[in-house]
């Protein structure tokens, strides 16, 4: 297994990685939990060290499943979780003051059955509190040995700017796939800059990418790409004979190194997501504080990748020769 060090932080993990959220949440019903920590371990044993959950995946139920799952592994594993809506709830609205933030990280500590968070991120921007005051809290954390690691989600070029101004980002998790690719504009470059690694969540779509996704596809009614207009809409068009050639093309390469093809021909971007966290958002460009930023919208997903190397005019690449910054990243591979 090929490993990634995210920015300048020194936070080395495993080019792949698994985000477990849908073993408990949003694609359909939950697996069964001697199934998912199965599929936990199986993850570790093939090398996989950067493993992605949140208090609000379930909410709860997911922190809770990581926890048992790598207990055995926790000296050899990255666990990253995430703080910023109220109760755990995403139906509840954002909450990232500094109270609950520090709250939300001893609940996780005691889910997650360990001493210290390796990577907390917020799980998106409040425009309710001010990020330094989020930034702060999360400070006194890290200083207190209980996190190790700051991270950002969804958070506007501005908003990165004044949180590492007070404690330093060590990864941005955003959206970025071939229908997504809105990072190049302005987020990437400010992640260079400041020497942030970029972690890109569902390069493929959540699933829709891969090909196995056709117009008679049915989703379980638990599934939130029932409710995505987005993705209802991307549902419409798998049909387009472009798409069967590009199958038919994929398969006939399969024997001549897929992994490799596949990874060229999807991920030239990346991608992001995370399920009920697609309630309407701000128009991008502005938050509600007239900040500059967008409150960012999207969610989270399964199981990530590492994509290094960005040369002008390109969005990131696999194993990209030749790219003079290389930026360090973990994408999400559902």
């Amino acid at each position: 297994m090929q490993m990634r060090k995210l920015g300048k932080s020194g936070l080395e993990v495993s080019a792949l990685g698994l985000g477990c959220m849908g073993l408990s949440y949003g694609y359909g019903p939950a697996t069964e939990t001697s199934q998912a920590i199965a599929l936990i371990r199986t993850a570790v044993a093939r090398g996989v060290t950067f493993f992605d959950t949140a208090e609000a995946y379930g909410p709860f139920a997911n922190e809770e499943l990581l926890g048992e799952a790598l207990q055995p592994f926790r000296d050899k594993v990255v666990i990253a979780t995430k703080f910023g809506f109220k109760g755990g709830k995403v139906e509840a609205g954002l909450d990232s003051r500094p109270a609950n933030v520090k709250a939300v990280a001893e609940a996780a500590l005691k889910r997650l059955k360990t001493d210290r968070i390796d990577l907390f991120y917020q799980h998106r921007v409040d425009p309710d509190v001010p990020v330094e005051e989020t930034a702060g809290a999360v400070k006194d954390l890290i200083q207190a040995g209980k996190v190790l690691h700051f991270g950002m989600s969804e958070a506007g070029a501005q908003t990165i700017r004044r949180a590492h101004a007070v404690q330093p980002v060590t990864a941005l998790q955003s959206e970025y796939s071939l229908w997504w690719r809105e990072p190049e504009q302005e987020i990437l470059p400010t992640l260079e800059e400041l020497g942030i690694g970029f972690v890109p969540f569902s390069p493929l779509g959540k699933g829709f990418l891969t090909g196995a996704i056709t117009e008679s596809t049915t989703f379980d009614a638990s599934d939130f790409r029932n409710i995505v207009p987005r993705l209802i809409q991307r549902t419409q068009i798998q049909s387009d004979p472009r798409r069967s050639a590009w199958r038919d093309r994929r398969n006939e390469e399969s024997d001549a190194g897929a992994d490799r093809v596949g990874l060229a021909a999807r991920a030239e971007a990346v991608d992001r997501t995370d399920p009920r966290h697609h309630q309407a958002a701000p128009a991008r460009g502005k938050s509600r504080r007239g900040g500059g930023d967008a409150v960012g919208r999207g969610s989270h997903c399964n199981c990530r990748g590492a994509v290094q190397g960005r040369s002008a005019g390109r969005p990131l690449s696999c194993a990209s020769p030749g790219a003079s910054r290389p930026l360090s990243c973990g994408v999400n591979a559902r």
